[in-house]
């Protein structure tokens, strides 16, 4: 039997019936009992019991992302990393320093930028790529994953020619007057370049999914809710992975694995479904993306861009295929998890899950970042719940506002509506799209701006409060996976993880201190695995 007593710490539970306490007894990895110092050292203190003193620090339930790509945050130890980019000179500086140490016939692989964040606001030309990397393939994926430059080396690789078959959803996007490609692809047509992109070595790609995962750890997470096969090999390489690093090598960080639509029948050939695995490595939901972006005017909306008159944005199925794709996971008992950013996209899902049996797991509504009064109202059902990315509205804004008008603005991102209305949310990164730490997801929620701005938040009706953002980042994350009754809250009898905060969140003085505060330290099974 292995027993800690955390003491002398000013610990938010979460858990309505005490909330409020300064001392954790922990006993095997969970949590035994909680309450005042004296009382707890009196009842569970012994001769060789470890005493941590948190010093007056703040500890919480332990934080959990509900969505990311941990594969994405693990390519940014391996690939080149545009996050951040100020300026086209600038990507294409950084695109010209790892190609002048590519081998010819070595692929140039890189990911996170945004035009958004550029002065000019204008992207790489074809030619210029060519220009600063005229020996090897470039295929660089945009911070939202729906995006692609290439340069002409990549296109020769791919032998693209102007009659080449676009996968369903994609486009090789032209020049007006040449018609010829501009380097830009969107959606499916990244397909044309990725099969033929060499796959990164198992170990490879095993090296850089445990960095990712110290990463995690060290910003205080204590479970993610990743979605990797498509980007790690498969199911099967997938699955092995983690199992390896997790279950073998204890790598210490709680994983729930979105599996994406192809591998639905591989997860039922090797018996695996919602809730296989163990507390520290589970299968999750099936994913299915029901649309795209706001970026590229690639989500679906019920009524057209406000500033493109007409277009109505992607569907990225046919409504009778998603529709069979959706059957097809309820054949098999399985929850489904949607990528639906459009209001079009998220009614078409939720027109869909209406006429299927609701399965033991709940059904995940990822992103909602264009609601309405009916949708809303329609989310508020305990067998569904809504992934929201705080973050953002630092990516989107203002210019997501042009997309869809001032009239409908009142419902992106509508978080406090979604709250008010009892819809089950969870917090998360999108990480890579979005920055991983889950303390600038909560100063998003509480803010709804950038760290840089100083105004009082986009649509500031909808900023959350410390307590309802922290339950997104914790027993929202639980919920997701149907795990409220393990974690999520600090309660006896459930699972010992905690973070610990180098400032108290409920009494910061201005949210922008939130820039300044750090996890010290993560605890997983009841043990310390970081500190600052």
């Amino acid at each position: 039997m292995t027993r800690t007593i955390y003491t002398n710490g000013v610990i938010h539970t979460l858990d309505a019936e005490n909330p409020l306490v300064e001392t954790v007894v922990v006993e095997n990895g969970k949590i035994a009992d909680l309450g005042t110092h004296d009382e707890m050292i009196l009842q569970w203190g012994r001769a060789g019991t470890p005493v941590v003193d948190l010093q007056g620090k703040m500890a919480s339930p332990g934080l959990i992302d509900s969505h990311l790509h941990l594969s994405g945050v693990a390519f940014h130890f391996l690939d080149l990393n545009l996050t951040g980019v100020k300026s086209k000179n600038e990507m294409l500086e950084k695109i010209k320093e790892r190609a002048d140490a590519t081998p010819p016939g070595k692929w140039l692989i890189g990911m996170g930028w945004d035009e958004n964040l550029f002065e000019s606001g204008t992207i790489p030309t074809i030619e210029e790529l060519d220009q600063v990397a005229p020996h090897c393939a470039i295929y660089l994926k945009r911070v939202c994953h729906h995006a692609f430059l290439v340069n002409s080396k990549a296109l020769e690789v791919c032998q693209y020619h102007p009659a080449i078959q676009v996968p369903t959803g994609g486009t090789v996007v032209l020049d007006p007057h040449t018609q010829k490609p501009t380097g830009l692809l969107l959606e499916s047509a990244s397909q044309l370049i990725t099969r033929h992109i060499p796959e990164k070595t198992y170990e490879e790609l095993k090296f850089a999914l445990g960095q990712a995962m110290k990463y995690s750890v060290s910003l205080g997470l204590t479970g993610v809710h990743t979605n990797d096969p498509v980007y790690l090999g498969g199911l099967d390489q997938t699955y092995q992975m983690y199992h390896e690093l997790l279950n073998e090598e204890e790598y210490r960080l709680r994983c729930n694995l979105l599996i994406d639509y192809p591998y639905l029948k591989r997860l039922q050939e090797k018996g695996m479904y919602a809730g296989y695995g163990n507390e520290r490595l589970q299968i999750g939901a099936i994913k299915i993306f029901a649309d795209g972006a706001f970026g590229r005017r690639t989500a679906l909306l019920s009524e057209a861009y406000h500033d493109a008159p007409g277009h109505f944005g992607d569907a990225m199925h046919e409504p009778e295929t998603l529709f069979a794709m959706i059957k097809e996971a309820r054949e098999h008992k399985m929850p489904i998890a949607v990528h639906t950013i459009g209001d079009k996209a998220l009614a078409d899902v939720l027109d869909i899950l209406d006429q299927m049996p609701k399965v033991e797991h709940r059904d995940r509504l990822i992103h909602v970042s264009l609601l309405r009064e009916d949708l809303v109202k329609r989310l508020a059902d305990p067998s569904r719940i809504a992934d929201i990315q705080p973050r953002f509205v630092v990516g989107d804004f203002p210019w997501v506002k042009d997309r869809v008008g001032e009239q409908r603005g009142e419902y992106l991102y509508a978080w406090k509506k979604l709250l008010s209305a009892g819809v089950l949310c969870a917090g998360g990164s999108d990480a890579p799209v979005e920055p991983l730490d889950p303390l600038l997801g909560i100063h998003a929620a509480l803010t709804r701006r950038a760290p840089s701005e100083t105004h009082n938040g986009w649509y500031e009706n909808e900023k959350l409060s410390m307590t309802e953002a922290l339950q997104a980042f914790t027993i929202g994350g639980a919920y997701a996976t149907n795990e409220e009754q393990i974690k999520g809250t600090l309660t006896r009898g459930k699972l010992a993880d905690m973070t610990v905060y180098s400032k108290n969140l409920f009494t910061l003085e201005n949210p922008d201190e939130l820039l300044e505060t750090k996890a010290e330290m993560t605890i997983i099974d009841g043990e310390i695995q970081n500190v600052r």
